[in-house]
């Protein structure tokens, strides 16, 4: 009785993925998990450009006065940039919406690795979708702020966390078509 018993259950198991399937599935969580740590970090900061004297961000407005104190108001038609107090709303909601939904991506990414279960091909497919949608939602707010601010840009007026947003955007479109070609890459499995 004990012989019939193995047979069957090592038919019911699962095949093993490859190690390099595994570690590349697994670099792509980590980066798109990096990702979201920068682009959430970005958007709690909001200030993305420096230029003139003037530090024009997300959430604030600043102005170095002397004695390099900065001054910062949440009325951002004081910036005298024209449509920045209302164009910012949605670049705001666009960059913190890319967040969300990288998260719920991000979930989807490591559910589909923890539970090897029939839909586990389906998760990770969504959640790379997801993360593709995180893309489009920070690049576009990204170049939004870059359009609306565009008589100050200065290449080197950009500040850090401007480019934690823009990297963070990169990864996401790169992580997104990653988990998307992996996926097609490796064959159903029963």
């Amino acid at each position: 009785a004990l012989s019939f018993k193995a047979p069957r259950l090592l038919a019911h198991r699962s095949p093993q993925k490859s190690f390099f399937e595994t570690l590349i599935r697994s670099l792509i969580i980590l980066c798109v998990a990096i990702a979201v740590v920068l682009s959430s970090i970005s958007i709690c900061d909001g200030r993305w450009l420096f230029a003139r004297g003037q530090l024009f961000g997300l959430w604030h407005f600043c102005t170095v006065s002397n004695g390099s104190v900065l001054k910062c108001v949440t009325d951002l038609s004081l910036a005298k940039v024209e449509g920045l107090s209302v164009g910012v709303i949605p670049i705001r909601s666009m960059v913190s919406f890319a967040v969300v939904v990288a998260i719920f991506g991000l979930e989807l990414l490591m559910v589909s690795q923890v539970c090897e279960d029939a839909n586990a091909r389906r998760k990770w497919s969504m959640g790379s979708i997801l993360i593709l949608v995180s893309f489009f939602l920070s690049a576009t707010g990204v170049l939004s702020f870059s359009i609306l601010v565009k008589d100050h840009l200065t290449f080197t007026g950009f500040t850090l966390t401007y480019w934690c947003e823009f990297i963070a955007a990169f990864l996401f479109f790169l992580n997104g078509i990653s988990g998307l070609h992996i996926n097609s890459l490796t064959h159903p499995r029963n």
